[in-house]
């Protein structure tokens, strides 16, 4: 039978490290001032979400840009040539520009954009990563595709609200990327490769996790006068989000998926070596395995040095893992996602 096998793995974050007490002296141009810009501190950040550190894209530095190097690592993973890749699937809610889709600048930053290959950008936020391994997965079966590049790249910093009006999101999130190389394998393993992929949405809960404007790059320019008087205006141009519902419906959702992912393949915790939650808050990962009887030592995080990357947070934990040799190939991870639309969904697969 064919299955879909991941044949390489990549991921980058930008050099430049924002701890929480930088984050609070950061302005809308992403510069260090001298003054605090923003009412928060290292307690109050680790306490809600456990973030100790985030990192930033360079000033023009794109989406596009910051997908390249983690795609160039997964493909020499792979030992693949990016001229044979046949498929790129980008998942993001920071795209370089309006449109076109970032997925064909970063083909032509790839060297193949004369190839043809079929590009594919994707919106399901924090679950972008898993709602495009289950496209991937489809397209490597069915014969449609035969090697995949499936990308979440983020460059969030260009577009939050660097005050203490907007602190409840913009400490939360940092930019970064990860990637797999996915391809065909036969064999007789009914367990091996993508396992099992299954994603959900729930559009009436749009609004709990939103943002009106497609780019606000340049809206603290029109916002850096202005003080809390003027929220009417920083909701048209900035995220908006109710924290409590999304942290409760991320619970319960990621708990659904997690559980249901076992019922429906039969495996047990003995058979998962690790559980790769998106990465949006650590209280929530750990209210997850709790609640699911996930063991301890098998919850991997990385949201304490990376903050949530969105699309990128899943392969990003999983290459950073890697890299300190504490996961490994053939291992078989459980992942659960949740992200704004409500989108959210569950996947079972090997490395």
């Amino acid at each position: 039978m064919t299955r879909t096998k991941v044949l390489g793995i990549g991921s980058y974050v930008p050099d430049r490290v924002v701890t929480n007490e930088d984050i609070q002296y950061i302005d809308w141009t992403l510069e260090q001032q001298a003054e605090r810009t923003m009412d928060t501190s290292d307690e109050w950040i680790q306490q809600r979400s456990g973030i100790k550190e985030r990192r930033y894209a360079a000033n023009g530095e794109l989406c596009s840009d910051v997908a390249l190097p983690a795609c160039q690592r997964a493909l020499e993973d792979a030992g693949v040539k990016a001229e044979d890749v046949d498929c790129i699937i980008l998942a993001t809610l920071s795209p370089d520009i309006a449109f076109p889709g970032t997925g064909v600048f970063l083909q032509d930053k790839l060297g193949i954009a004369g190839g043809g290959c079929a590009v594919y950008d994707i919106r399901q936020q924090c679950s972008g990563f898993v709602y495009g391994l289950e496209m991937a997965d489809a397209f490597i079966r069915s014969g449609t595709y035969q090697r995949v590049l499936l990308v979440g790249s983020e460059t969030h910093s260009r577009f939050f609200d660097f005050s203490t009006r907007g602190r409840n999101i913009t400490v939360l999130f940092g930019d970064g990327s990860g990637a797999f190389v996915l391809g065909a394998e036969e064999t007789d393993d009914d367990k091996a490769g993508v396992l099992y992929t299954e994603v959900h949405a729930d559009g009436s809960c749009a609004h709990d996790l939103y943002m009106n404007t497609l780019f606000n790059a340049h809206a603290a320019t029109f916002l850096k006068d202005y003080d809390d008087s003027h929220a009417d205006v920083a909701k048209e141009l900035y995220p908006l989000m109710d924290g409590r519902k999304v942290f409760k419906n991320a619970v319960q959702r990621m708990c659904e998926v997690s559980i249901q992912a076992l019922e429906k393949t039969g495996l047990t915790w003995d058979e998962i070596d690790w559980f790769v939650p998106h990465q949006a808050n650590l209280r929530i990962n750990q209210m997850v395995a709790e609640i699911v009887n996930i063991p301890p030592e098998k919850l991997i995080n990385s949201i304490e040095i990376y903050g949530n990357t969105t699309a990128a947070t899943v392969p990003l934990t999983i290459d950073h893992w890697r890299k300190e040799g504490r996961v490994k190939r053939g291992d078989r991870v459980l992942s659960a996602v949740f992200g704004s639309g409500y989108t959210w969904g569950s996947a079972i697969y090997q490395v």
